[in-house]
């Protein structure tokens, strides 16, 4: 059985020393609507989920446009109290021009209609960097920075990092030309985090790359492994080994004062009551996204492009508005319809994630309702270290809360490479 530990054994003075995660901006109350503004990319990322990639289909300002207006024409259906407008390619800042179209539009569309969502809305953005320094795209951060959300994607240590972002048309790794463009994106976003993937081939370089990125100035590591059925015999032990020695080079340096790494959570590794706790991980449905032949999905992973195996799962498009029939399945989703007993009745349940647009993709018909457990033995190898973690950094606290309470005290080395 695995053993459980719960962050309520930390007192008030010790949990005053564990930095919180971010929260992201109006969580939970925020419309997050996507514009896959082009399926091309500089990168040929080798884990990607994006196997449709190409350099033709590329949104026009008419689809925009439509999209937009029928959004904010519709205010009735899209009663949440922020929004969120999203932008992904491919790569969305090859298409910084229209982008700072589309956003000039709605920003002023907002103030012509008095919109409830006037001043409550952000621009977000998840970049490969490579263009992060231009002319065009730094004019519209210095214009935006105000309601903006940008993430570059670095994965670490250029071993790491060029081991899977290579450059399509070359076959050459990306981190040079990305890591240049980090003290400028963490002056402008000293806040926003990275977003690390982890697959197979480079589970061995988790602890330095993490260790790594700290030392670049990026307090925020958001870390997963993807979700498709990609994982080899002993993955899970070598991945649950690096997060072990992640955690003893955290807690010895004392680097979690200032440092996040997602995959260490308080909420993490417990069982779940079904009745209490049977909301669906994931937010496809109600979440919208428009692609360049203004079709509407319920989420990106439901585009053709993102799909191997499955056909597009269309909600609707910019001429013929939301068809709310094809959207229903979306809104009974929760845990228990889609999970197997195994799942449910888990001892490590809480925090196991799941994606609805793969889980489609890899099921047996054309259901949603049937969750994909590829990453379940690596659920469970986090769930382990985790527990480790917060045991470690408990006892540590402790000693040095009896230190202080007893006027001793030591300073500690604060290299994190001792």
């Amino acid at each position: 059985m695995l053993h459980l530990v719960g962050i309520s054994f930390l007192n008030h003075k010790m949990m005053g020393q564990i930095k919180e995660a971010k929260k992201l901006w109006q969580d939970g109350i925020a419309k997050n609507i996507t514009f896959i503004v082009t399926k091309d990319c500089q990168l040929a990322c080798k884990y990607c989920y994006l196997v449709g990639k190409n350099s033709k289909e590329r949104m026009s300002w008419d689809i925009a446009k439509q999209a937009i207006d029928y959004i904010l024409d519709n205010e009735q259906s899209f009663q949440e109290k922020s929004v969120v407008w999203d932008f992904i390619g491919g790569e969305p800042f090859l298409e910084i021009e229209l982008i700072e179209k589309i956003c000039n539009y709605i920003k002023i569309e907002l103030f012509k209609r008095n919109h409830h969502w006037f001043d409550s809305y952000r621009f977000s953005f998840s970049t490969n960097g490579l263009n992060y320094h231009e002319e065009k795209v730094q004019s519209f951060i210095k214009k935006n920075i105000d309601h903006l959300s940008i993430g570059i994607t670095i994965d670490g240590t250029e071993l790491k990092h060029d081991l899977n972002r290579i450059y399509k048309n070359t076959g050459k790794g990306s981190y040079k030309d990305v890591v240049r463009n980090i003290p400028l994106w963490l002056e402008q976003f000293p806040g926003d985090g990275t977003k690390v993937t982890i697959s197979s081939p480079d589970l061995p370089y988790i602890k330095e790359s993490v260790l790594h990125l700290y030392n670049l100035g990026i307090h925020e590591v958001n870390i997963n492994c993807v979700f498709e059925d990609v994982w080899q015999e002993g993955d899970d032990s070598l991945f649950e080994e690096q997060l072990i020695q992640l955690a003893d080079s955290i807690i010895d340096n004392g680097l979690y004062e200032k440092n996040d790494c997602s995959f260490f959570s308080e909420h993490l590794g417990k069982p779940l009551d079904c009745k209490l706790q049977n909301q669906n991980w994931c937010g496809a449905g109600m979440m919208l996204a428009v692609d360049a032949a203004g079709n509407f999905y319920p989420c990106t992973r439901f585009a053709q492009y993102s799909l191997r195996n499955k056909k597009a799962w269309i909600i609707g498009n910019v001429h013929d508005g939301l068809d709310k029939n094809k959207l229903r399945p979306f809104l009974t989703l929760d845990r228990c319809t889609q999970s197997p007993p195994e799942c449910i009745d888990c001892e490590v349940a809480e925090g196991c994630a799941w994606c609805q647009g793969e889980n489609y993709d890899a099921a047996d018909t054309n259901t949603i309702y049937q969750r994909s457990t590829a990453i379940c033995k690596m659920h469970k190898a986090r769930v382990r270290a985790n527990n480790y973690y917060w045991n470690k950094l408990y006892r540590k606290l402790e000693s040095e809360d009896e230190c202080d309470r007893s006027g001793t005290g030591k300073n500690e080395s604060n290299d994190i490479n001792s």
